[in-house]
């Protein structure tokens, strides 16, 4: 007989998720209440990181979810009963500032102060609040004051400014959306850096962090490395916001991905390819060789210093390319009638056609078709997906890696090398859809760094062919096999501009010195 009691409190029990309100009246929400990220997640338990999510149109589960509907809930009325006060005490606030705003409007940049800054012919929609703006940022229209932007970071004075509420502001000041959910919504901030606080130097996060495991475990280096190995995943993600403090450009969590970014299947993969090398010389000169297997450092730490979009991808078509933006490209490459030596730089791909390629690979290509190389055709561009790029955005990122990597090097550290190699090699494969890193959502950018490294490896190759050498064999991101005296075309070492042997093995039959 069936348990009606047990379905009763079942019943009881059942409630809906609280309901959340849209990802842009998020984030204008906490901004109207001059709080920063660090602080709303501070209270919350979660990173900023998780807040920049949220606010990007994913959305929060299970407990956390309900203190922050009651947090966007306690701000929407705290705004709207300040708004109606202020509105009450001074209707002509408005106005003013509105005449202000036109008188900022007329005021240019200094010369020099950015390198990126273009001054529009015709204003064109704000990224961040929808008005019209009369300069651009990195290719994005944006205001340069501040003080015009109703999107932009309160500045911190003395006695804020009365906020605005979502329902309250004008149509003409909200930020545009689409039919598609959450595309305008989750645009990108644009700030010029000149206009940020810069923060004072911090303590060393990785240092620090491999100070405390030695210390938990009593000096023991081997369970030391295995805990920092397994926090490398969030760890790597606190550097990460900590070498964001002051940045150029605010890193965009979770934004909306095109189809071709998103897996076919749940056990599948998605639509883009990353032209990983698996070649290897299909004839070698007779006689007996000795070949050297060498191993390319940190390939993916390299890698990070690449052209990344800043934000939303957009979609275009036509057989052009645009070097102030980046993304993917679908395309049918060149032929290539130098596989006998050199690898393709596509890699190893067997079906003929267009292919979806990532920007290094695409950069890649066009350079070779240049007339400096001219060993190919240029490819030919069908569409595209690619927003305004920069190859800064992981740089002080990756520099602080590379220091703590060779610092550890130099001292014999291995706990802190094998704890960098962590971080940065995780950082890249969670990028994507991983259940691993829920902080960041970025399969572009982790299609873009894996192929920036194999366009690494590919030019190592060409470096070695350019100086006499034999290449035998690319693999991967990392394994480059040649034959002759590499040591004068490449130092040897473990920094990251070098490279060490991984393996000596010898070829071929040597000939018979008796006939």
């Amino acid at each position: 007989m069936t348990d009606f009691g047990a379905i009763d409190a079942l019943l009881a029990g059942a409630r809906k998720e609280v309901a959340l309100p849209p990802a842009e009246e998020r984030r204008a929400l906490r901004e109207g209440l001059n709080l920063s990220r660090a602080q709303l997640a501070k209270v919350l338990g979660v990173s900023p990181s998780t807040v920049g999510g949220w606010e990007s149109g994913r959305d929060p589960s299970g407990e956390v979810r309900e203190k922050y509907a009651y947090f966007l809930e306690g701000a929407r009325t705290k705004l709207a009963a300040e708004a109606t006060e202020a509105a009450e005490e001074t209707p002509a606030k408005e106005t003013s500032a509105e005449k202000q705003n036109d008188v900022h409007a007329d005021v240019e940049p200094a010369a020099g102060e950015d390198d990126d800054v273009d001054t529009l012919a015709t204003p064109q929609p704000c990224v961040l609040c929808g008005q019209p703006a009369r300069h651009q940022v990195a290719g994005f229209p944006q205001h340069l004051d501040p003080t015009e932007c109703h999107a932009a970071e309160p500045a911190q004075t003395s006695e804020p400014a009365v906020p605005e509420t979502p329902a309250a502001r004008p149509e003409s000041r909200r930020a545009p959306t689409t039919g598609r959910r959450g595309q305008a919504g989750r645009g990108v901030k644009v700030v010029p850096v000149g206009r940020r606080m810069q923060p004072a130097d911090s303590p060393d996060l990785i240092a620090t962090a491999v100070a405390a495991a030695l210390d938990e475990y009593a000096g023991d280096v081997e369970a030391a490395t295995a805990a920092l190995v397994k926090r490398a995943i969030p760890d790597a993600m606190a550097l990460l916001d900590h070498s964001r403090k002051g940045g150029r450009y605010d890193v965009i969590a979770h934004p909306w991905l095109p189809d071709v970014l998103r897996k076919q299947s749940s056990r599948g993969a998605d639509q883009i390819w990353e032209a990983r090398p698996k070649w290897a010389r299909p004839e070698l000169p007779a006689g007996e060789h000795e070949v050297t297997a060498l191993d390319i450092n940190g390939a993916y730490l390299s890698a990070l210093k690449t052209h990344l979009p800043i934000g939303q991808l957009e979609h275009s078509t036509g057989n052009e390319h645009n070097p102030r933006r980046a993304g993917i490209h679908l395309i049918t490459p060149p032929a290539w009638d130098h596989e006998d030596h050199l690898p393709n730089p596509i890699g190893s791909r067997d079906e003929p056609g267009p292919l979806w390629v990532t920007e290094p690979t695409l950069r890649l290509l066009l350079r070779l078709a240049g007339p400096k190389y001219g060993l190919c055709d240029p490819p030919q561009i069908h569409e595209s997906w690619t927003s305004g790029a920069t190859e800064g955005l992981l740089e002080k990122f990756r520099v602080a890696l590379k220091e703590a990597r060779d610092r550890a090097i130099g001292e014999g550290d291995e706990v802190t090398l094998e704890y960098v190699k962590a971080m940065y090699s995780k950082f890249v494969s969670t990028l994507g859809e991983s259940n691993y890193n829920r902080e960041l959502y970025r399969t572009d950018w982790m299609h873009l760094i894996r192929s920036q490294a194999f366009a690494n490896l590919w030019w190592k190759a060409h470096r070695a062919y350019d100086e006499g050498l034999l290449v035998v064999r690319a693999m991967g991101t990392d394994e480059l096999h040649v034959i002759g005296d590499w040591r004068a075309v490449f130092a040897e070492g473990r920094g990251v501009a070098e490279v060490k042997v991984k393996d000596a093995y010898r070829v071929g039959v040597a000939r018979d010195e008796s006939t």
